[in-house]
């Protein structure tokens, strides 16, 4: 069971703990956190972790909790906005003052848990939790999952579920055209769609010519002209294919 700060709390901790439940829950930055961040920020052994993390852990009974419980300390290094010099009324001899630089300044996330596998797993399995909630909101910010709302639930099935398979249609022909890059919907749709359409018929062939008003138009013709060839070419060779290979093709 995993979840963010709005789930890191005694009462479901020790409910998931009495039915013997794994966990992996976000904390919030508070007092007793920040004390543990501090402890552990002090000491060297930090790990590596996923995506320029690097961790620690240590164990600690919060205030309202009634047992202490594995805590897992996330940091990494944030961009640090240039100082302005320093007025040049006292200048210090010091030749240490001048090699020595800044402290490092990073970004805290802290986790309780307990499952018992590495630092390095459960780091990964956290950031898989924030993958697949990027999904649900893409679908409620971005394609109205949550805008509609009736007393009749079979209509309220059969919008959530419209809605669902074109984002699925839709985020399959993307990553068809961009193989190798994550867009969401937000940038995609502008990106793919917003064009001028024009059908031009000639010796019995039909022509769709596409005129992107995109700014990045010459990326978006490249990449609609990619796709086109793989379906064209998808589509010459299906006689010869099932369904299932056609799919490990896409």
């Amino acid at each position: 069971m995993c979840g963010d700060t709005s789930y890191g709390h005694e009462g479901l901790l020790a409910e998931c703990e009495t039915h013997r439940q794994q966990y992996l829950f976000r904390l919030r930055l508070s007092t007793g956190v920040k004390q543990l961040v501090e402890r552990l920020a002090s000491k060297s052994g930090w790990q590596p972790a996923v995506n320029g993390w690097e961790g620690a852990e240590g164990r600690r009974q919060l205030t309202g909790w009634t047992t202490s419980r594995r805590g897992l300390v996330l940091r990494r290094k944030c961009d640090r906005k240039p100082e302005p010099p320093a007025p040049p009324e006292r200048a210090l001899g010091w030749a240490w003052l001048a090699t020595c630089g800044p402290a490092p300044e990073y970004e805290y996330q802290v986790l309780v848990t307990n499952l018992t596998a590495e630092l390095l797993s459960v780091s990964d399995r956290y950031r898989q939790r924030a993958d697949a909630e990027n999904v649900y909101d893409e679908l409620k910010n971005q394609w109205g999952w949550g805008g509609f709302t009736t007393k009749d639930l079979l209509r309220c099935q059969v919008a959530a579920r419209n809605v669902a398979l074109i984002y699925n249609w839709w985020s399959l022909f993307v990553r068809c055209a961009e193989p190798h890059r994550a867009r969401e919907t937000v940038t995609s749709r502008p990106l793919l769609m917003h064009a001028v359409g024009r059908v031009i018929e000639s010796g019995r062939q039909l022509t769709l010519r596409l005129t992107s008003t995109h700014g990045e138009a010459a990326q978006a013709q490249a990449l609609l002209t990619n796709l086109s060839l793989f379906l064209s070419g998808l589509k010459n060779a299906a006689e010869q294919l099932s369904p299932a290979q056609c799919w490990e093709r896409i």
